[in-house]
């Protein structure tokens, strides 16, 4: 007798940037909500797009889109929300991110999955988690703690943005 062993899949969500095709592990996801109204907090950075009202929680919404530097989400038909649990300074906060459009739930094995590209020492690509194979192209796989753990969130967390908007 021999020991079967078999590799983990993992489930990821699937979404559209412009033309790019991204995902982030299912577990870091609470819920997709169409797009709706945010209120803009003064003086956040750019790709914070404001907040939003989630069963009577505050919620910031940012736009992943910017943070790339890509150009501003526009409302569109399929524009949405992604509501994530994302470890900011040890903790657990939730946050919206928007989206162009939402695609599917894919899953992948270890196999599927190449390391993320490294391009010299002057990019920073530690925010790919891997490059995930999926028909005939890649799916960039995302590590959304480390998109949204840097010192700019860090500084507009849920509680200041609660401060500035009561003050």
């Amino acid at each position: 007798m021999h020991e079967v062993t078999t590799a983990e899949t993992t489930q990821y969500l699937t979404f559209t940037l412009e033309e790019e095709v991204f995902a982030i592990d299912i577990g870091k996801v609470r819920e997709v909500l169409d797009y709706t109204a945010v209120t803009r907090v003064p003086q956040t950075p750019e790709f914070m797009r404001g907040v939003i009202n989630l069963r009577g929680n505050v919620v910031p919404v940012m736009d992943m889109r910017q943070k790339f530097g890509m150009s501003a989400t526009e409302k569109r038909v399929n524009t949405c929300i992604i509501i994530m649990e994302v470890m900011v300074d040890d903790e657990v906060t939730i946050i919206g991110s928007l989206a162009d459009s939402v695609r599917e739930v894919l899953d992948l094995e270890p196999g599927q999955i190449e390391p993320a590209p490294r391009i010299g020492t002057r990019l920073n690509v530690d925010f790919i988690q891997g490059m995930g194979k999926h028909e005939n192209g890649f799916v960039m796989i995302l590590d959304i703690d480390k998109i949204f753990c840097d010192d700019e969130l860090a500084t507009y967390g849920t509680d200041d943005v609660m401060n500035q908007l009561q003050g």
